[in-house]
């Protein structure tokens, strides 16, 4: 690990490497060149966007459907069915999700079909083509395929609480929201902080969904940190910036990393 990440630091101050032979420091003008793009910009925009929401909807999806699989209103059977089910995203590989939201969003696949019949909609949509929808298109998909990892660490918080903790709440008077706000969300709240860090950590460097899907276009309005990195090593072959580019993306990863380490410190 140590040897390629400094490889790649060195490039980052470099100009014309691997292409050439010859070589020449240019100190941080590589960072000023990166840093002054309009689409880095645009693609630390989406990143944050693609991120925040994406967490957001993992942790209120997660916690929903880990209270009902907890939920003694709920019979074994049904559970056994429930758990198949939620589970399923979580089971498909990335490539196997690209395609198959991009049969489903198709113009003439069955999510236009069924917003069509429904009266949503009126002609096909290109969920993935317009620049008006294909960024939340994006996001929904990675939000559909993330959630499960949420729900069975939080299930299995779930089924670890004491139910003395609820009978001694129940004693006291309290409501079944004031037994989730006093009681759940205390006790998970380590679990949710850690869930929180490390999936803000992995949903932004993903990189194989938006590939797979969009290529981070159309016009750049779902390019990524991670797709703006690939492009400029493998596309325009400027392993320079590029190199600057996924420096600045470690930078901000060792900070979040830094945050996650902290909390679990603090946790133990």
């Amino acid at each position: 690990m140590v040897l390629p990440i400094v490889m790649v630091v060195g490039y980052s101050v470099m100009d014309n490497v691997i292409t050439t032979r010859s070589s020449e420091s240019v100190g941080l003008d590589n960072y000023v060149e990166v840093v002054t793009d309009p689409v880095f910009h645009t693609a630390i925009r989406n990143t944050l966007y693609f991120t925040v929401v994406s967490v957001l909807a993992h942790l209120v999806l997660g916690l929903a459907f880990a209270l009902l699989l907890n939920s003694a209103f709920v019979g074994r059977w049904a559970k056994a069915i429930f758990r198949a089910i939620y589970v399923l995203p979580w089971l498909f590989t990335i490539a196997v999700v690209a395609v198959l939201w991009r049969l489903l969003l198709n113009p003439n696949g069955v999510v236009n079909y069924l917003l069509d019949v429904t009266g949503f909609i009126d002609g096909n949509v290109e969920w993935l083509a317009d620049p008006d929808t294909a960024l939340h298109a994006v996001t929904f998909i990675n939000i559909w395929c993330g959630y499960p990892f949420f729900m069975i660490s939080l299930l299995a918080g779930l089924q670890g609480i004491p139910k003395d903790l609820y009978e001694a709440a129940r004693v006291d008077g309290a409501s079944a929201f004031r037994q989730f706000w006093h009681v759940t969300i205390p006790q998970l709240k380590p679990i949710i902080i850690s869930m929180a860090l490390l999936d803000f950590i992995w949903t932004t460097q993903q990189f194989a969904l938006i590939w797979m899907t969009t290529g981070g276009g159309p016009i750049n309005v779902t390019e990524m940190l991670s797709t703006f990195t690939y492009k400029l090593a493998f596309s325009k072959y400027e392993f320079s910036m590029a190199s600057t580019s996924a420096v600045i993306i470690l930078a901000l990863s060792m900070v979040l990393a830094f945050f996650y380490v902290r909390h679990q410190k603090v946790r133990d």
